[in-house]
Order: structure tokens, then sequence, then C-alpha cells
């Protein structure tokens, strides 16, 4: 059980829409709690992790219990949930928690940071999570609850599938279509018009020229075919 007595009463209703949970009090998380802090619209009331002890706290954020505790939070009209667990290496991870919310009946809110750009012509579903210095363009879709880390670029026309995990300083050109659960790392870059199949790993550095079938590995610094 969590203790509900260190939440103030106010900021328990029969539903309240500024109030979330975060699920992951880890790195990915932490990151998450400071951009929530700065975009001024969501309140979170504590951190659930499985791993952490009730009581303890992160960035000054209470960690109210782990997975048990979400059906008693959601009885006291918290409805969102932002999942803070990143998951590179093991997307299956963070899968796992967005199951668990659904399950729990809460639902994923968009966060964007304030210094993050998005095109009035791009889409974002459910639980996208976009980092500082993002930039998002024209009739871009990016897909549930994928991660578009710090200095991240999405041009024009780029379509993401379900949780895909964008490291820093990734950059896709136009026209890119990416399958679920695909992981991007840290200064990789994709061409133009390159399709990416699903659950691929690109590892940091590397460069896509041609398309990539599912469940490929490229690895850290390699040009990807080799020969083109």
């Amino acid at each position: 059980m969590s203790d509900l007595t260190m939440i103030p009463d106010y900021v328990l209703a029969d539903f309240d829409p500024t109030a979330v949970l975060l699920y992951g009090g880890g790195g990915h998380g932490k990151t998450l709690l400071e951009l929530v802090r700065a975009q001024r619209v969501y309140r979170v009331l504590g951190i659930v992790d499985d791993q952490m002890e009730a009581g303890q706290t992160v960035l000054g954020t209470p960690v109210v219990g782990g997975a048990d505790v979400l059906p008693e939070w959601h009885k006291r009209g918290v409805r969102l949930a932002i999942n803070g667990v990143g998951g590179i290496g093991s997307v299956d991870t963070r899968l796992k928690v967005f199951e668990t919310l659904a399950d729990a009946g809460f639902s994923c809110p968009v966060i964007v940071h304030p210094t993050a750009w998005v095109e009035d012509s791009a889409a974002l579903e459910g639980g996208v999570q976009l980092l500082a210095h993002t930039y998002v363009g024209s009739e871009c879709r990016v897909g549930f609850g994928s991660v578009l880390n710090v200095g991240v670029c999405l041009s024009h026309d780029v379509k993401t599938g379900k949780v895909n995990n964008f490291s820093p300083g990734a950059m896709l050109g136009g026209n890119v279509t990416l399958g679920d659960y695909t992981q991007v790392g840290m200064n990789a870059t994709i061409n133009l018009g390159v399709n990416v199949g699903s659950r691929v790993r690109i590892g940091n550095g590397a460069t896509i020229k041609a398309d990539v079938p599912d469940g490929c590995r490229i690895y850290a610094g390699t040009i990807y075919p080799t020969r083109l």
C-alpha cells in the first residue's frame, strides 16, 4: 500500500486532470520529472517503482510504492501516468510498463519540453515524450509511446512506429518510416526516404542509406549497407 498521507488532501479528488503518476524513478524518470515541472501542465503526485522503497524521494517527489498501488491511486481520481522506463536495450521492459498502466485504467499523456518545436501539421500519438531541443517537422506522425531524446530531429513526412526510442542527437531525413519498437542510437542518421523495419536496433553514430529489414541490428559507427 502507498502512503497517501504524504499527499496533501487538496490534490485528491474524484478526478484531477492535472495529476499524474510517474512510473520509474531511474535516469529517464528523473529527466521526465524535470520536463513535467518545466512544462507546467501536470503535477507529479508520486513515483511508482517496483525496485524502490516507498517513502524514498526522487528530486523531492515521493516514491509511493510499486505497481500494486496503481488501483488505489485510480480510485483517488488519478487517471494519468507517465512511463519513466526508457527501455534502451530492452524495449519489452518499456512495453510491459505501458501494459501495466493500461490494465490499471491509466492513460499516458503527451509531454513536450518547452524548448521542443512541433510543426502544426505534425501529429503526436498518446504517450509520446519530446525532450529538450527536439524538432518534429511538417506532416510527421510520431507513434504511441515513442521517445525523442535531447536534440533529435525528424524532418518532414517522417512516420515512426509504436514505442520507438531515439537517443540524443539522432537525425532523420524526410519521408523516413520506421516500424514498431525500433531504437535509434545517439547521433545516428537515417537518409531521405529510407524505410526501417520493426524491432531494429541502430547503434550510436551509424549512417543508414538504404532500407533495413525487421529485426536487423546495425552496429555503432557503421554505414548500412557497407556497399552502396
